[in-house]
This record gives C-alpha cells, sequence and structure tokens, in this order.
C-alpha cells in the first residue's frame, strides 16, 4: 500500500526519494509528495524552511516538479498514498504539515499561508483521529484535509518542546490504530524521527556516516544501503547524520540488530514482457524451482527457518502434538489456505478450519491450545492476518507457523515455525508467482504432518518430492498454452460477467481465477462449486456469459460433466480446461483448452496457471492498467 522513503545525508537526497518511491510504485497508490527542508545553495548555515511538492499524478510528474523548481535538500521525507481517509486529492496527498494553532483574528487563507513548523509522512490508520481533530481544532488548529493524518502532524507541533523525539514518542502515545511515521521539523534540519505500530519501517545504515534512512519497505533503499535494521512494534527511532538509536514502546533505549538485506533491485526490470503480470506468470518455473530448492526429503528444518521455538517446541514434536489445523489468510492468499485443506485432510488425516483473517478475530470462536495456527502470506506485513495471529495466540493458540514470502517479514518473527517461499519480489498487485509458491509450501507441510502422524511411507514420500521436482517442467509446458489462451481472452474481453466452476480440490482454483479476472480486468465474476449451479447461480446463465470450468481427470469429473450439461442445455458458452484424458472435446458452445498432463493431487498448481493467463490477456485487450488496478494496493497494511 502506502510508501514512505526519508533521508538524512550530506548531499541532495530529492533524487534518493524519488527514485525510492519508484521502487515502491508497484504497492499502488493514487497521490505521492515529497518535503525537504530547504537548502540554501549560497548559505553555510543551516536550512530552517520546510518545502514539500504534493500532486496526484505519478511518481514522475512529481521528479519532474521537483527538478523544475530546483528542490534540494539533505533532509527529506516522501511518500505514496492509497486513500483510506479522504478522496484522492492533493489536499488529501502527504507530506502532511502543521503550521501551529491559529492567532486570533487570523483567516484560513493567512493561516495557510504561514511556514511550516512540523512536517510527516505515515503508513496505517488512526482510530482515535476524530477525538484527537476536536482536541485540536479546540486549541486552534487549522485543517485543510480529510485524512487522519493530519491529526497526526498538529499533535506532534502540539507536544513539540524544542526535541522533536520526544515530541514523537509523547505523540504516538496518544495513538490508537497502526501506523508507521517519518517525521521533520523546521528547527532541526538534520533530524528525522520514525515510529511504527502494526506497520512495517525499516532503519537504512548509510556508509561513513554521512547518510541514514527510513523506508517501510528495504526494497525502497535498494542500491543505496544494504543494512537494514527492522523496527519492532512500537519503537520510535531518531535518525541523524552520524548516529541513530531507537527507543522501545516503555521508552528504554534498545539495540535492533542489522541485517544485510540484498533487495533484488534487478528484479523490478521488465526485460522482454510487456507488464510484470505476465514477467511474473513466466517466473512460476524458476519460483517453484526455487521454493523447492535443496528439498530432498520432508525434514524437520524445513519448517524452522523462524528459529523462534524454544527446546522441544520445533517443528516435529509440534506436528505430532497437534489435533487440528487453523490456516489464516486474506484474498490470494485464502484461496492457497483452501486448496491445502484438501490436501491436510485428505493427506494427513487432521481436521483443517480455513478462516479469512479480517473476519475471524472478530467472532466468537472455539480455541484449541493443540490447534497449530498457519498464516499465509505473500509479504509477512499483512495487517488483517498479523492481527488475526496475534488474536489466536491470545486465546491459548501456541502453536504457530507461518507460509511467506520475506524472511524478514514480521509475520515470520512473530511465528515459532516458518516455511520460506523463494518467489523473489512480485511487483504486479494481483499475485500469480506468490501463490504457486505458498502451494507449494503448503503440500510440503501436508508431507511433514502427515509423516509426523506416521501416514506416510518412504515410498510415498518419495513419490510426492519426484512429482514436485517435475512442477517446473510441467510449468513450461501449461505456459506453452498461451497462444490459446489468447484466443479466449479475445471472447472474454467485451464481456461484462463470468462464471467460473470447479469441484474439490479445484473449487478454490476456479475462486482464484475469477478474483484474478476481476482484479484486472474489471470484469464482475464469481466462482461456484459446480455442484450448486443448479442451486442459484444456474439463473444466471445465458449466452452472453462465458462459464470457464476447471475439469481435471479425477473422481468427479463424471459429476462436472453432468454441471457442464446443465450449463449447456440453458444456452451457456463453456470454456474448459481439461486434462488429456478427460474426453472432452471442443464443439458448439464448448471450448476446450488441453492441459498437457494430469498431475493428481498437485494438479491446481497447473490449473492456475492458465487461469491467470486469461486475465492477464482479457486485462490487455481491453486495456485496463494491469499491475496497477483502480483501487488495489499490492501489499495490505492497515485493517
Amino acid at each position: 500500500m502506502c510508501g514512505i522513503v526519508g533521508a538524512v545525508s550530506t548531499r541532495n537526497i530529492v533524487p534518493l526519494l524519488v527514485q525510492g518511491l519508484q521502487r515502491l510504485e508497484y504497492r499502488g497508490y493514487d497521490s505521492c509528495g515529497v518535503a525537504v527542508h530547504l537548502r540554501d545553495a549560497a548559505s553555510a548555515a543551516p536550512a530552517t524552511q520546510l518545502r514539500r511538492l504534493r500532486g496526484i499524478a505519478r511518481v514522475a510528474d512529481l521528479a519532474a516538479q521537483a527538478e523544475a523548481q530546483g528542490l534540494a535538500g539533505g533532509t527529506g521525507i516522501a511518500h505514496t498514498r492509497w486513500a483510506t481517509h479522504g478522496a484522492p486529492a492533493v489536499a488529501n496527498a502527504h507530506p502532511h504539515v502543521s503550521r501551529g494553532p491559529v492567532p486570533a483574528g487570523m483567516d484560513g487563507e493567512q493561516a495557510a499561508a504561514r511556514p511550516a513548523r512540523v512536517t510527516l509522512v505515515h503508513n496505517g490508520i488512526i482510530e482515535n483521529h476524530d477525538e484527537l481533530r476536536a482536541e485540536l481544532l479546540a486549541r486552534g488548529y487549522f485543517f485543510t484535509s480529510q485524512t487522519d493524518t493530519e491529526v497526526i502532524v498538529h499533535l506532534v507541533d502540539s507536544l513539540y518542546e524544542g526535541d522533536l523525539f520526544a515530541a514523537v514518542q509523547a505523540a504516538v502515545r496518544r495513538l490508537r490504530g497502526s501506523y508507521s511515521l517519518a517525521v521533520l521539523h523546521r528547527d532541526e534540519p538534520q533530524r528525522l524521527v520514525g515510529a511504527r505500530a502494526g506497520s512495517p519501517l525499516v532503519l537504512g545504515v548509510g556508509a561513513d556516516g554521512k547518510e541514514n534512512f527510513l523506508a517501510s519497505d528495504a526494497m525502497a533503499l535498494a542500491g543505496v544501503t544494504d543494512q537494514i535494521v527492522y523496527l519492532e512494534e512500537g519503537d520510535v527511532v531518531d535518525v541523524q547524520l552520524g548516529k541513530t538509536w531507537v527507543s522501545d514502546r516503555q521508552g528504554q533505549r534498545v539495540t535492533r540488530p542489522v541485517r544485510t538485506v540484498q533487495a533484488m533491485s534487478g528484479a523490478a526490470e521488465l526485460g522482454p514482457y510487456r507488464h510484470y503480470m505476465q514477467k511474473e506468470i513466466f517466473e512460476q518455473p524458476r519460483a517453484i524451482a526455487d521454493t523447492l530448492e535443496g528439498v530432498e526429503a520432508v525434514v524437520p528444518e524445513l519448517f524452522e527457518a523462524a528459529g523462534h521455538h524454544a527446546p522441544g517446541e520445533g517443528a516435529y514434536p509440534t506436528f505430532r502434538q497437534v489435533r487440528q489445523i487453523l490456516i489464516l489468510a486474506c484474498g490470494t492468499s485464502y484461496y492457497a489456505g483452501c486448496v491445502a485443506k484438501y490436501w491436510l485432510e485428505g493427506m494427513a488425516k487432521i481436521p483443517t478450519q480455513v478462516e479469512i483473517a479480517s473476519e475471524y478475530r472478530y467472532r466468537d470462536s472455539v480455541p484449541d491450545p493443540d490447534t497449530l495456527v498457519v498464516t499465509i502470506t505473500q509479504s509477512g506485513e499483512t495487517a488483517d492476518t498479523l492481527a488475526a495471529l496475534r488474536h489466536a495466540q491470545s486465546l491459548g493458540m501456541r502453536h504457530t507457523l507461518t507460509v511467506c514470502n520475506v524472511a524478514t517479514s514480521a509475520m515470520v518473527r512473530e511465528c515459532k515455525l516458518a516455511y520460506i517461499t523463494r518467489a523473489g519480489i512480485e511487483i504486479g498487485v494481483a499475485s500469480t508467482k506468490a501463490f504457486t509458491a505458498q502451494l507449494a509450501g503448503l503440500f510440503l507441510l501436508t508431507l511433514a504432518l502427515a509423516r509426523a502422524r506416521g501416514l506416510l511411507t518412504d515410498e510415498q514420500e518419495a513419490a510426492h518430492l519426484k512429482a514436485m521436482r517435475h512442477l517446473p517442467t510441467a510449468l513450461q509446458a501449461v505456459l506453452a498454452l498461451e497462444p490459446q489462451i489468447i484466443t479466449w481472452a479475445e471472447q472474454f474481453a467485451g464481456k461484462e460477467h463470468a462464471l467460473f466452476l470447479g469441484r474439490g480440490l479445484h473449487y478454490p482454483v476456479a475462486q482464484e481465477g475469477a478474483l484474478k479476472l476481476k482484479e484486472v480486468t474489471y470484469i464482475h465474476a464469481e466462482a461456484y462449486a459446480a455442484g450448486e449451479l443448479k442451486h442459484g447461480p444456474l439463473a444466471l446463465v445465458t449466452s452472453s456469459m462465458p462459464v470457464v470450468t476447471v475439469a481435471p481427470n479425477d473422481a468427479l469429473l463424471e459429476k462436472l460433466k453432468s454441471n457442464m450439461q446443465e450449463v449447456r442445455a440453458r444456452g451457456g458458452v463453456l470454456y474448459v480446461l481439461a486434462d488429456a484424458d478427460t474426453r472432452i472435446d471442443s464443439g458448439e458452445g464448448l471450448h476446450v483448452i488441453r492441459m498437457p498432463e494430469n498431475y493428481g493431487p498437485l494438479s491446481p498448481i497447473l490449473h492456475t496457471v492458465p487461469l491467470q493467463l486469461l486475465a492477464y490477456h482479457t486485462a490487455v485487450a481491453r486495456g485496463t492498467d494491469v499491475d496497477k488496478p483502480r483501487n488495489l494496493a499490492k501489499s495490505v497494511t492497515v485493517e
């Protein structure tokens, strides 16, 4: 979602701030801005003026404005905003400023013309902003936006007594909700203060004591520094030229470890592809191969990457002890969990519940301390999933494991066990390679649980691992179907509604396919378990609404064929992804693409890919913004 970059340096950091924002564009945004301590090239005196630029266009336009106006400074902050409080508008864009209370008799225009005293950028949502706004209005502060963020900047100003760090510490104690902040004060030109709770923020340590940085994502600092400190919940950080320090939630000075992080900035290059989504779809064979690299057997070490378990609480003792699984996830990751439920119950014989994370913590549930709580997340910073995890832990469910793509994320740090997928950086908002890598990790988890429960023989394990190692080759064969899928996409481009059908293990695949089509094409799409057609959805079927069907050769195939006949009898048009041996042939109202091979329990990974390609090429044909769909963001770090 929103992106933060900040720096204190001896050089002009405006180009660096802009470059950082460009690296975070993939998260999605609708406005952007930058603020600096204005540098006076003719004076050696410290800067005493804050200057900002904001806009509702792309970061490239912001960069052009900054260059045209000669904006330069050694200390600054920058932000990309995804709208929550207030519409996408310049007045609501970050950075926000406080000019202090309005003196009696001064009108709004005069108040807005005064020099800024404090400026800040903010990711997150402040839940008590209304009561704070009322308090600050009563104290004479003038508000120019609809945002919750403007409350914070005025609050910091009201608490400032010559020490910005102390003012931010005092301000965050008044905030309820989630935030990551980067704050400047006019009178402290080489000082940047950050804070975080519920929203990620990292400290970047520069070389030779000449510069230090803040960012919401280490990727923003790629090529600038690889020395990264991951701030913890409640931390406040003081960033100056030659030094940095951190205080924790209790206000005690603490030391956080510095990690060397390779942000893989090269992964942001498109290469021969038209869009990042297409690139990432075609990266899936490599993503799966990397995720499975070194897996020769299902051993406990695969699920101990988090390294937080106490003696006797490693993966296998936990796997033997747990009586059920609770999966918590959002969006695409939720559908990965739904696929995993079939695997876990069918192969490991362990009862499994899959919960939408944003719903789970707001209902009364029946906790069981012998539950393994599994979170699934691409970024490891998804606010709803983190909150659901903490809720489960508060109910006494201490066994936790995450399947996550970011080894340094909050989710990995907060779970006792982890399996780190290696999909690499995913730029497109609509998740593709992260999803299939999650499925690979979840299948390994299933095998591990089955092994720990005495339900998997050496021969069965070897056969499953052999099939997994063949996945990259099988995926290449599926990707070769792209020309046929483009033909389908041309027919979908003029539609406004679509129906997706699947049964059993492939019902969540149909759900994921419908989600992809909705996300990037803006076509209304719904998925149903095919057996539910006659219970309502069949009323929607006409020749103008395509019906996409996932048809593997499994135990439910004949039932699925009957469901397909129900569609054809109503004049519906079917688009079927069928295994080669299903004996489903193209005909009037029936379009068939043959999958290269039947892949048994791993079939969902293969059947997902043509649905991704269908969504992508339909979006291209419709001319939508494929990588940055309207109203969506990549990493949802607010509730």
